[in-house]
């Protein structure tokens, strides 16, 4: 009897200490759920209500669901999460669903930076805790490798070398930020005062943001841009969000070709410097915001991610199974 209580003792602490790992597996949360990432009809208090008794740990995985050109998900910082600030996003993503592995403890926020979304409750915030993964175990010490000796060689007198000067790196622009490419509300002048300041270099890219059938983007000469004529433009893109990469300096003309939307000041001119660059586009552009707010979101094709990883599950509870065997076996 005695020998029986300190198998089952034994196989008690084992089992403990194997739930408890189990409880911290690694959680894949898709946000929202079934309402997705979207524009909540019961405002900013639909994610919080969802994250409330929710715990996120580093490892863990948030999937936001939304359809690609009707949101975006963006980390920023409190103060921008706040105000709903979306000119500098700490990162962006513009493609759905979006899965974001958290790797650091804290506070995170999240919003979508199309116009107005973030207001009517498109954001969300979470506390993340420490990490569930175990602590890597240090690799056994490698014993030190003894190189020969070699002669040393006849000393040649060698010129410095210069080193050659670190190419820039390549920008996207998002055109008129917030505004989006459309007709501005601000005044004729309202895209050069976004141009200002800015330096453009070939290589860059410029995105023009608008919805299909409202605007296009049309390069022109600038006769054409002066006198807002838009019968024969250079190229015209119809389809937005239009990407445009700046291959040669120089004047640049741009405007919408739609009536009289020139004439209200949707142009913008820039000046182009340098030479091509060497190194890529950032993959992670500013997200595209389009000057209208989507008027419904279709789900989202792909099925969500599951609610945890399974596998992680599966390999936590094997053990499990072979200890209530020997478990039985020794009490028989």
């Amino acid at each position: 009897m005695a020998r029986k209580l300190s198998i089952l003792v034994v196989f008690g602490a084992i089992l403990f200490s194997l739930l408890q790992h189990v409880s911290i597996a690694q959680q894949t949360h898709v946000v929202g759920d079934t309402l997705a990432w979207t524009v909540p009809n019961g405002g900013a208090a639909s994610y919080s209500t969802w994250a409330a008794g929710k715990t996120f740990v580093v490892g863990d995985v948030l999937v936001f669901n939304f359809r690609t050109g009707s949101h975006s998900v963006a980390e920023v910082s409190k103060g921008a999460f706040d105000s709903c600030n979306t000119s500098s996003p700490i990162s962006i993503s513009t493609n759905g669903p979006t899965n974001i592995t958290l790797t650091s403890v804290g506070s995170h926020y999240y919003l979508c930076t199309f116009p107005s979304h973030c207001t009517l409750g498109q954001k969300l915030a979470i506390n993340v805790s420490g990490s569930a993964s175990p602590a890597p175990q240090p690799s056994p010490a490698t014993p030190p490798t003894t190189t020969p000796v070699m002669a040393p060689a006849p000393s040649v007198s060698v010129a410095p070398a210069t080193a050659p000067a670190p190419a820039s790196v390549a920008q996207t622009y998002i055109v008129g930020d917030n505004l989006g490419w459309s007709v501005p509300t601000s005044g004729p002048n309202s895209y050069q005062r976004w141009a200002n300041g800015k330096s453009f270099k070939v290589g860059d890219t410029l995105v023009f943001n608008f919805v299909n059938g409202t605007h296009n983007v049309a390069m022109v000469g600038k006769a054409s841009y002066d006198s807002c004529n838009t019968t024969s433009p250079i190229n015209t893109i119809s389809n937005g969000p239009a990407r445009i990469r700046l291959t040669n300096s120089g004047e640049h003309y741009y405007m919408c070709t739609f009536p009289r939307h020139c004439s209200l000041g949707q142009k913008l001119a820039i000046n182009v410097t340098g030479t091509d660059v060497t190194a890529p586009t950032p993959s992670t552009a500013s997200t595209p915001s389009s000057p209208t707010v989507p008027s419904s979101d279709s789900p989202v094709n792909s099925p969500p991610a599951p609610s945890a990883s399974a596998p992680s599950l599966v390999l936590a509870t094997l053990p499990l199974t072979f200890l209530s065997f020997a478990f039985v076996r020794l009490l028989n």
